[in-house]
């Protein structure tokens, strides 16, 4: 009852907090100004640049008025798509996405508009060169603001403290995802949960700063700018009050809704009277779209194979040399609906000793399995295949095969799958589509003996939110992963 009874009235709380009435900019407004400036000045200098781009190359210059009409196009669309409001997280490859799509839609409105009015000889060429100007610049501003916003929050810069209610154990996770990404530019100070659910043998990883009556202090005291709602045992009324007051005093909500396991990024929201439906779409492993995900990816195998030869065939003159026959490591893996098959990759290190090979693997709690085991048997050439993933490459044979999928879960081993499936949460989930040479989890940097709950998580999310855009997604970041990475693990 003190600190209910301590707690600041709003107007104090306002001048206290500085942070809802204006005195001071919040870091996430101030990045949605960033944003809008940003791309009004890049849409400017592409205008500018198309311009005298067009005198040098001795054709017509694109007309002013069109082109103000085009750039104001452009931040409408961003707009309408909400590419300037307040998000919890901003993906670069989503900007980009957003990007081309907003120039592509506004260049083909000017493109009609002008045709239908008055159309120059030349207007396909001046529409196509303001809206290449204008794509290259946006994304070159988008990329830019990304890494500078990236490493403000990993110093600690323009983050939002963020207060989460609900310390059981959706809490204490997303309080440990907070933490493990500070690029979210999220930055977790405690727990609001009277009675926390909290095991003995567990721990939390952020204090509980009080009760949902403490909400005004910890507000103030914090400067917090989200907060997150997960399970608790606070009645509804109680959950209720807390977001009210928190749109009273500007503080961004977010929740973590019940059966979070099945919500997908496809929802239907609707209406019977005031009760709201919601109705999640997931990925139908068994489904059309991934018959045609496995005949694309037997395609793209192939070809990848051809245009790999070069490469593979010195790979393999050099495994010859210094390791001799066979060239390929063959391992039983569990792959689709847990049938087992031989996953392929070059050999990159010398045979185990008998006695160390009978040995069993003794693996922390929560830890996957992977990287180089029982001490380093690695040859030079394969340090350098498993440095440079080109190890991997014969896992396309597997593609070809049926047997896996280029983009998917990992595979594991038989002797580890039963035991995860027995003490990992939604581990054999993972069994519902072909396993994949490189995978959702893997390009968030849970490769190697990294935690297995965080792998299937990010597995499970791929699998359910599945689409050819989130595929191109992971082939663009394992590129970038394999190229800034010091060493391949599994």
């Amino acid at each position: 009852m003190a600190d209910r009874a301590a707690a600041p009235a709003p107007g104090v709380l306002r001048r206290h907090a500085g942070t809802v009435t204006g005195f001071r900019v919040r870091p996430g407004r101030a990045w949605a100004l960033a944003r809008v400036s940003l791309d009004s000045a890049m849409l400017f200098t592409a205008a500018m640049a198309a311009a005298f781009g067009s005198s040098a190359a001795g054709v017509p210059a694109p007309s002013i008025g069109w082109t103000v009409v085009f750039g104001l196009l452009v931040l409408g669309i961003l707009a309408s798509r909400g590419m300037y409001g307040a998000r919890l997280h901003h993906e670069l490859l989503e900007d980009l996405r957003g990007v081309v799509i907003a120039t592509s839609l506004a260049g083909m409105v000017v493109l009609s508009a002008r045709e239908l009015i008055a159309a120059p000889t030349d207007l396909s060429a001046q529409v196509i060169r303001t809206w290449a100007f204008a794509t290259a610049y946006v994304a070159a501003g988008r990329v830019a603001l990304h890494w500078s916003r990236t490493k403000s929050y990993r110093h600690g810069e323009s983050v939002r403290p963020t207060l989460i209610i609900g310390a059981g154990k959706v809490g204490r996770l997303a309080a440990s995802r907070l933490l493990q990404h500070p690029q979210l530019g999220l930055k977790p100070v405690g727990f609001l949960d009277k009675d926390p659910l909290v095991g003995e043998d567990e721990t939390l990883p952020l204090p509980v700063l009080g009760a949902s009556w403490d909400l005004d202090r910890v507000v103030a005291q914090h400067n917090v700018e989200q907060v997150i709602i997960t399970f608790s045992r606070a009645p509804h009324e109680v959950l209720l009050r807390l977001v009210r007051r928190c749109e009273e005093l500007g503080v961004n909500v977010a929740f973590v809704p019940r059966l979070f396991e099945k919500v997908t990024s496809k929802l239907t929201v609707e209406h019977i009277g005031g009760l709201p439906l919601i109705s999640s779409r997931p990925s139908n492993p068994k489904g059309l779209q991934f018959g045609i995900k496995y005949a694309v990816d037997r395609l793209i195998a192939g070809v990848v194979l051809l245009l790999a030869l070069p490469i593979m065939l010195p790979a393999a003159v050099a495994i010859l040399a210094t390791l001799g026959r066979p060239l390929f490591f063959r391992q039983v893996r569990v792959g689709r609906d847990g049938r087992t098959f031989a996953m392929l990759k070059f050999r990159t290190m010398r045979p185990a000793e008998p006695e160390l090979d009978e040995q069993a693997l003794d693996l922390p709690p929560d830890t996957a399995p992977g990287g180089v085991e029982r001490g380093d048997r690695r040859t030079r050439v394969g340090t350098f295949l498993r440095r440079s993933s080109l190890d991997e490459l014969p896992q396309l044979i597997n593609v070809l095969k049926g047997e896996m999928s280029l983009i998917g879960p990992r595979p594991e081993r038989p002797e580890f799958v039963g035991l995860f499936e027995q003490s990992v949460y939604r581990y054999g989930d993972r069994h519902r589509v072909k396993s994949g040479i490189t995978g959702w989890a893997q390009v968030h940097g849970l490769r190697g003996k990294t935690s297995l709950s965080d792998r299937v998580e990010w597995d499970n999310y791929y699998i359910e939110n599945w689409s050819l855009w989130l595929d191109l997604k992971v082939l663009l970041l394992t590129f970038l992963a394999v190229a800034h990475s010091p060493q391949h693990v599994e």
